[in-house]
Order: structure tokens, then sequence, then C-alpha cells
């Protein structure tokens, strides 16, 4: 039997994690991160496919491949979060649980960083709890397909 599939989409400047601002988003890579999430996986008995892109037209044709191949999206969307209607239309396109990931509270940071178009497609939101909110989402997925029975 095949696991449920999670797709874990990243977008812009995570590719950085590690560099840029530390005393923000601390000094944890992408790699570190892609492999908590797969321990984190195992453990919940899904698999996973993490992927990165800084390309805003890449992350929603990521999105969109995932209606027919995925259970769930785990999504840090990093700054399209802020401005991209485009990425919300195809979250609420493909008809899938969503789980909303930041490292840092977007609520503590400037102005801008309050609003969150993809909130609106997601069925949950963590921020502010560092890379271990990766952890906590692929958590909370696998409870939301366990739930649904489509596990």
């Amino acid at each position: 039997m095949d696991l449920p599939l999670i797709a874990v989409l990243n977008g812009p400047n995570l590719n950085m994690l590690g560099l840029r601002q530390p005393e923000v988003y601390g000094r944890t890579t992408l790699d570190d991160v892609e492999q908590l999430c797969a321990q984190s996986a195992e453990r919940l008995d899904v698999a996973i496919d993490f992927r990165q892109t800084n390309g805003e037209g890449e992350l929603v044709s990521w999105v969109q491949e995932c209606r027919d191949r995925a259970a769930g999206i785990v999504i840090n969307p990093g700054a399209y979060t802020h401005t991209s209607i485009a990425l919300l239309d195809a979250l609420l396109a493909v008809d899938l649980p969503v789980v909303e990931v930041h490292i840092s509270n977007i609520h503590r940071r400037e102005p801008f960083r309050h609003i969150s178009y993809v909130s609106k497609a997601a069925t949950g939101v963590i921020c502010g709890l560092g890379v271990q909110g990766y952890a906590l989402a692929l958590q909370a997925m696998a409870d939301i397909i366990m739930s649904e029975g489509t596990r």
C-alpha cells in the first residue's frame, strides 16, 4: 500500500536559510529542514515531496500538480504569503487540506507581513515556532488525512 503523500513546498529565499537574517530565521539550513521533515514523515507513516523555488509561477504549478497526487500540502510560501493572489487561487482550486508554516512569527514583524493571502486557503497556520513548525505541520496534516479517511 502506498503511503499518503504530503507536498512540503517552500517559496522564495528559503534556500538561504542559515545565511539570511539568522537573528530572525536561525542558523538551520533548508537541507536540515528537509531532513527534519523526512524523519517526521517516517515516524508518521507518510511520504513527502520536499521542494523549494524562488519563482511564483513554479510554486503555483507545483500546487496545481498536487490535486491528483497528494493528500495534503504543507507550505511555507515565504514572501508570496503577503503578495500572491495566484497562489491563493491555486490552493483553493486543488481542494486539499493546507497547513501554512512560517519560521518567524509574522504577526510580530512589519505590518505588511501581518497579511496572509495563503491563510484564506489554509486549514491551519503555524508560525513563530522556528523550523520545528514543519514537524508540527506534518503531524497536523497526518492527523487531518487520517480523520478524513484518505489514509
